[in-house]
């Protein structure tokens, strides 16, 4: 009898874990360029990465925003699961910043810095 309990009472915990949502986080992109100056209408591509939805029985949780900076430089994120999160970051004039970065916090706010544009290279020089 204390047996079936103990069955009973681990399987409802772990339904429990596997239906839980994410942990969400309230994520915000701070665009500059080389000379730490906001940079305005860049556009940001956020995707999460990592994790399963097991409401969805295993398939792939798929969170993708894309959004533009705001004057001040910035792209707020609407609430989006903690984990591996991939950040691009495209704007004219500058080179494209790219990088997945491990979010496990409630709130981030995640600095990039964008270079200048490299030097064209011909190999027929």
């Amino acid at each position: 009898m204390a047996f079936r309990l103990f069955l009973a009472a681990a399987l409802s915990l772990a339904l429990a874990a596997a239906f839980a949502p994410h942990p969400m986080t309230k994520l915000a992109i701070e665009v500059k360029n080389f000379e730490d100056k906001p940079l305005e209408r860049a556009s940001v591509i956020v995707t999460f990465v990592e994790g399963r939805d097991y409401m969805k029985l295993g398939k792939k949780d798929y969170v993708h925003y894309e959004l533009k900076t705001n004057m001040e430089g910035i792209a707020h994120i609407p609430p989006i699961p903690q984990g591996k999160i991939k950040v691009q970051v495209i704007a004219k004039g500058y080179q494209t910043f790219g990088q997945v970065f491990d979010i496990n916090e409630e709130e981030r706010t995640v600095e990039v810095k964008l270079q200048p544009p490299q030097q064209p290279y011909s190999a027929h020089e």
